[in-house]
């Protein structure tokens, strides 16, 4: 028995170092079921086989027809994008909730604010944050898709520790991890490249890639299209192209160049829920500063 024991402990020794020489890395694509444009190119994201995790805005007007999508791909892991904002010029949504039900979130048609700073300029109530956040989820869970994770859109739903611990306690309650409670590291640098440069500094970045904690690549994907190109980002000045961006960050994830890089690398591609799988909910914990 002794003897079992000591082979036992011996490959265990043997097998850490190999896990600790692991480059982990998470790809995580934001506000789908914003619009169709971005829908599309999830589809594209979908059929290409690559292991993602989809964050799907459930306050958006689009968000059924993603759903519809990430139905025919229950190996996704799919999180929800906790929105307090809507940032686009003559393309805004509302709470889930209501207006009615969280009037201090909201403007005087209804809608919710184009910023952090507006919509905390008007002094937003915990609890009707809270009432809101909790109809998000409350809808991403009954859409009939499996939720893994909660992540939050411009930052809102976590601006103050107040609010942090909110979405702290409805992952909790609702049993689902939170992006980045992982100890996860964003790889960021080619969200602000210039389009025709989105590829080059991508691969420049997997190219780097050390191993240690996960990596995150957080992508912002669309296609340029007359949609996308009427979209102006009020938070941002210029934002007119930002359709071109958007295109080529899904062209960037889509490249070979990028899939054979992370192989040559040894990355292993993970999504949430293999996360969760490997780790557990009860090791999650808040980044360190937050």
């Amino acid at each position: 028995m002794n003897h079992v024991r000591l082979l036992l402990l011996t490959s265990l020794i043997s097998s850490a170092p190999l896990l600790a020489q692991e480059i982990q890395v998470l790809i995580r694509c934001d506000d789908i079921g914003m619009c169709h444009a971005v829908n599309t190119a999830a589809q594209r994201v979908l059929e290409s086989g690559i292991p993602f995790s989809a964050s799907v805005m459930f306050a958006c007007p689009w968000y059924q027809e993603a759903v519809d999508l990430l139905r025919q791909h229950p190996e996704v892991s799919v999180g929800v994008h906790l929105t307090l904002n809507a940032e686009w010029k003559n393309y805004r949504w509302g709470p889930v909730a209501g207006a009615d039900a969280v009037p201090s979130l909201v403007d005087s048609c209804g809608y919710f604010l184009p910023s952090r700073a507006l919509l905390f300029g008007q002094n937003p109530k915990v609890e009707e944050v809270e009432k809101e956040l909790r109809a998000q989820i409350r809808r991403a869970m009954q859409s009939g898709l499996r939720i893994d994770y909660l992540d939050y859109h411009m930052g809102a739903a976590v601006n103050t520790l107040e609010l942090r611990e909110v979405v702290e306690r409805l992952a909790r309650e609702y049993g689902l991890a939170i992006s980045r409670y992982y100890g996860e590291q964003d790889v960021a640098g080619y969200y602000d490249a210039p389009p025709e440069k989105t590829t080059d500094d991508l691969l420049a970045l997997a190219s780097g890639l050390k191993p240690g904690v996960p990596q995150l690549f957080v992508f912002h994907i669309g296609l340029e299209t007359p949609e996308m190109n009427a979209l102006i980002d009020q938070n941002v000045i210029g934002s007119a192209g930002m359709s071109r961006h958007r295109h080529a960050e899904l062209e960037a994830l889509l490249s070979p160049e990028f899939r054979r890089t992370l192989k040559d690398r040894g990355a292993k591609l993970m999504t949430y829920r293999d996360l969760i799988t490997q780790r557990g909910l009860e090791t999650m914990r808040r980044p360190s500063g937050q």
